[in-house]
């Protein structure tokens, strides 16, 4: 999935969730946070901490990758042009 704004990547972290059948309770307990934490970055991503960010993540046993745009996630590296 292509993430491009705070919105698709709460999209993609609820659906990793809710794919792996947790609640946003058990992955909360999971990395020792608030359920209410799990909501707010659901609900209102763009408000929440990079760190809440990486603790979803390793709940759900995933990893960010960052490519430029129009580049496939398999590209070999950084490419510049002038």
């Amino acid at each position: 999935m292509k993430i491009t704004s705070p919105e698709l990547l709460a999209q993609a972290i609820r659906n990793a969730r809710v794919d792996h059948n947790l609640s946003q309770q058990s992955v909360a307990e999971l990395v020792g946070i608030k359920q209410n934490t799990v909501s707010s970055f659901e609900n209102h991503p763009e408000k929440s901490r990079v760190e809440t960010l990486f603790r979803l993540l390793s709940a759900l046993n995933l990893e960010l990758s960052i490519t430029e745009r129009n580049q496939s996630p398999a590209g070999t590296g950084w490419k510049q042009e002038w």
